[in-house]
């Protein structure tokens, strides 16, 4: 005999399969009028508990554990991309990014020396933090700010704009750092760099830039002797194949020399690694540099605005 169960919500028998909730009984329609799930773990709660919001339902625990609410418009944020600013009485509190800039009228195109929080996109351990230069259009912060918008176009921080005294008429963009997978189908390269490319900026062409990529140190193990052994490997890497690289760098040999230059070829590994410590006075202007406490960076590559990604069309 098949076992029928009485919903609890409207006294109804149910005739199908019922919906549980704290151990009670409800009919499909009176799940989807009282109950709801979390859009964060799944769970099922009642649409009274939702410490969430219409779009972004959630339990209790996922909105302690996750979420917050900007101080200003009371939207729904994630923590990971929350940003926090002083008010009068001098306590920090949480804003949306659009609040966020708003408040702090921030001039698009930064100094030098401008370093923010890091805001890591995507799920994974290794993330890339990508710095493009371009020249030639004027370091102008109406152009900055037309590439930022469409970076940031999603209510995200993704890019921010910096000075370079390397540069003769542009600015830098740089990154936050993201894992590959965001950079590919998350972070809008194409658009940003026709953009670019339509205001008159050049990369390749223009000699004086660079494309920089960082890689957060502990992508490379848990500790930093195996951090050092694998760093220790692709400098060996680096300097075993200069001449193959220095073409696929794009960049010519006195371009190298000046900004990304290399620290000179030894028997083994850690032969190379115990050198690059040692070679201070090399600073940062190095192929592989090392003078970053949780990244190392890749220098070697020559400006381009061209995009080419597989995973897109």
């Amino acid at each position: 005999m098949t076992e029928h169960y009485t919903c609890r919500h409207c006294g109804e028998t149910i005739l199908t399969t019922p919906i549980w909730m704290n151990e009670s009984p409800l009919c499909e329609s009176c799940a989807e009028e009282t109950t709801m799930l979390c859009s964060h773990c799944g769970e099922r709660i009642y649409r009274n508990d939702n410490a969430g919001d219409e779009s972004t339902p959630l339990c209790q625990d996922c909105y302690d554990r996750h979420y917050i609410n900007c101080h200003n418009c009371g939207d729904l944020i994630r923590i990971s991309q929350t940003y926090y600013a002083c008010e009068s009485d001098g306590n920090e509190y949480p804003f949306c990014y659009d609040c966020y800039t708003s408040r702090t009228s921030r001039k698009p195109i930064q100094d030098y020396y401008y370093k923010p929080e890091p805001l890591f996109r995507g799920e994974g351990n290794r993330y890339f933090g990508v710095e493009l230069e371009v020249d030639g259009a004027g370091e102008d912060d109406d152009n900055a700010a037309e590439v930022m918008s469409i970076a940031n176009g999603n209510g995200l921080e993704n890019l921010y704009c910096k000075h370079d005294g390397s540069l003769d008429d542009g600015f830098e963009m740089v990154t936050h750092p993201m894992t590959l997978a965001y950079h590919q189908a998350e972070m809008p390269w194409a658009a940003i760099l026709r953009k670019t490319v339509q205001m008159g900026y050049t990369s390749h062409q223009a000699g004086t830039c660079g494309l920089h990529v960082h890689v957060n140190r502990n992508a490379f193990g848990e500790t930093e002797a195996q951090q050092d052994a694998v760093i220790a490997r692709i400098l060996y890497f680096f300097e075993k194949n200069w001449e193959e690289l220095l073409k696929f760098s794009r960049r010519t040999q006195h371009q190298l020399d000046q900004w990304a230059a290399r620290y000179g070829y030894k028997d083994q590994p850690k032969e190379l690694l115990d050198h690059a410590k040692k070679s201070a006075h090399a600073g940062r202007y190095t192929s592989v540099n090392l003078t970053n406490k949780n990244t190392i960076e890749f220098r070697i590559f020559r400006g381009t605005l061209l995009f080419s990604c597989p995973t897109r069309s």
